[in-house]
C-alpha cells in the first residue's frame, strides 16, 4: 500500500468512498470535494495498485469552511488540526487501513504541536467510529446538536 497526497484526479474515488461512509462522513458532491482539497492542510489517500482504498482530509483553524462542526472547534479552540472526514472503502474495512492513515494525522499533530479535533455522529449513532477514536486517545469535549443530527465533539491532545 502507498500513501500519498490526494489530488484532483482522485475526486471520483474520494466521492465513491465517502458515499459508502454515509451518513457518518457527511454528504458532499464532486465540487465540494475539490473545494475541500483546495483548503485542506492534510489530504492523504491510501492506494493499492493506484486504486484509492481510504482517505483523510484535515483543515487548520480559521479556514473559510461552512461546516457547523468545524465552526464549533473554531469557537472553542485556538489551535488544532480538524479531521473533516476519514473513510475506508467498504471492501477494505477492518484491515487496519483507517489506523494506518490516522497515524499520519497523529504524526502531523506531534510535529506541529497541535491537538486533533474530530466529531462522531451520535444521532444517527456511529459506534464503530467512537471505538476507533477512543483507540486513538480522543476524549469527548462537547456535544453539538443541529438540524436532525447530533455529534460528539472529540479532541486528541498532543
Amino acid at each position: 500500500m502507498d500513501l500519498r497526497e490526494l489530488q484532483n484526479e482522485d475526486i471520483s474515488e474520494i466521492w465513491e468512498i465517502n458515499e459508502q461512509g454515509l451518513p457518518g462522513t457527511g454528504k458532499v458532491n464532486h465540487e465540494e470535494i475539490k473545494a475541500l482539497l483546495e483548503i485542506s492542510e492534510l489530504a492523504i489517500g491510501v492506494f493499492e495498485n493506484s486504486k484509492l482504498l481510504a482517505f483523510v482530509i484535515c483543515l487548520l483553524p480559521g479556514t473559510n469552511y461552512g461546516s457547523l462542526n468545524y465552526a464549533w472547534f473554531n469557537q472553542n479552540y485556538d489551535d488544532f488540526i480538524y479531521v473533516d472526514r476519514i473513510a475506508v472503502s467498504q471492501t477494505h474495512r477492518n484491515q487496519s487501513i483507517g489506523s494506518l492513515i490516522y497515524q499520519k494525522v497523529v504524526e502531523y499533530s506531534k510535529q506541529h504541536k497541535v491537538p486533533i479535533a474530530a466529531e462522531v455522529s451520535l444521532d444517527p449513532p456511529n459506534p464503530g467510529s467512537m471505538r476507533f477514536h477512543y483507540r486513538f486517545d480522543f476524549t469527548e469535549v462537547g456535544i453539538l446538536e443541529h438540524e436532525s443530527k447530533s455529534v460528539t465533539m472529540m479532541l486528541r491532545p498532543i
